[in-house]
């Protein structure tokens, strides 16, 4: 009986050992319960979605490096829109400069094709400084050539028809709204035919061809030089209600008033009555 129990607990003891080893280690046990719950998460989320996210939009969340990236573009496009801002401003002071400095050139012109126009022939002054009647005029080199462009008929006596005929050339592009042409084409009438009364609605239709077009700038300085040139023109009082318009269109509604109060002082009931008429409104569109 001794023995039998002796052989079982070296049984015993020497299987200890065996069981001991079979059992697995904390690593084992751990990388088996990884496994596990990787296949529990392939078959509950087939997309590969880990359980913390569950139910949740699957949108990345915008990372630190995507929210700089993104306020370095705004930065830049802000940057950008400022200089496109300077740009134009500069363009559109560099704009009205050489508007300002075109309407002087041609003032210029004009005033020496009038002087060159109404000088005496050079005979005649040769003439005249002979016999002690006055100064001799040096007549300047481009004189033939003026004299070379002047329409026919106002050298050969036909000044007051043709200056009519001039005039509607320029008017009739005008209401073509052909208005470039129109310009050049009255420009041309008044520089051509000095002292035609059609002069006044030649340079006033000028202004209005150029406010039309979308140059109120431009309509103004040619408004108001043809109302102080001659105030008793017969469209000096057109000007000077054209030059408010164009001083609206300019966003200075206070120089506009100024303009309409002056027609109304300098012209009142001699003003033709659609002049008149457009008053009120124009006014009252200034704010007057």
């Amino acid at each position: 009986m001794m023995r039998t129990l002796l052989l079982s607990l070296s049984a015993l003891s020497l299987a200890a050992p065996a069981m001991a080893q079979r059992q697995p280690t904390p690593d084992q046990r751990i990388d088996r319960l990884e496994r596990q719950t990787r296949q529990i998460q392939r078959q509950v989320f087939p997309k590969g979605q880990p359980a913390d996210t569950a139910g949740v939009d699957d949108s990345p969340a915008a990372s630190q490096v995507v929210v700089v990236a993104l306020s370095n573009r705004i930065d830049a496009l802000e940057r950008q829109l400022a200089e496109m801002t300077r740009l134009a401003e500069e363009n559109g002071n560099r704009a009205a400069t050489l508007e300002t400095e075109l309407a002087r050139l041609r003032a210029d012109v004009d005033g020496r094709l009038r002087r060159l126009e109404t000088a005496p022939p050079p005979e005649q002054a040769a003439a005249a400084s002979a016999t002690g009647a006055g100064p001799v005029v040096t007549p300047p080199a481009a004189e033939p050539q003026v004299a070379a462009t002047t329409p026919r008929s106002a050298r050969t006596g036909d000044f007051a028809a043709d200056g009519e005929a001039a005039y509607d050339a320029g008017y009739q592009l005008w209401t073509q709204k052909k208005y470039s042409q129109a310009i050049a084409a009255l420009r041309a009438m008044a520089s051509s035919f000095p002292g035609h009364r059609r002069v006044s609605w030649a340079n006033n239709l000028v202004g209005r061809a150029l406010l039309d077009s979308g140059q109120p700038r431009a309509a103004a300085e040619a408004l108001l030089a043809n109302y102080r040139g001659n105030k008793n023109g017969e469209r000096a009082a057109d000007s000077l209600y054209y030059l408010g318009q164009s001083l609206v269109e300019l966003k200075q509604p206070g120089q506009a008033c100024k303009a309409y109060a002056e027609l109304e002082e300098v012209y009142g009931s001699t003003m033709r009555a659609d002049l008149q008429k457009l008053l009120p409104p124009a006014k009252a569109r200034a704010k007057c």
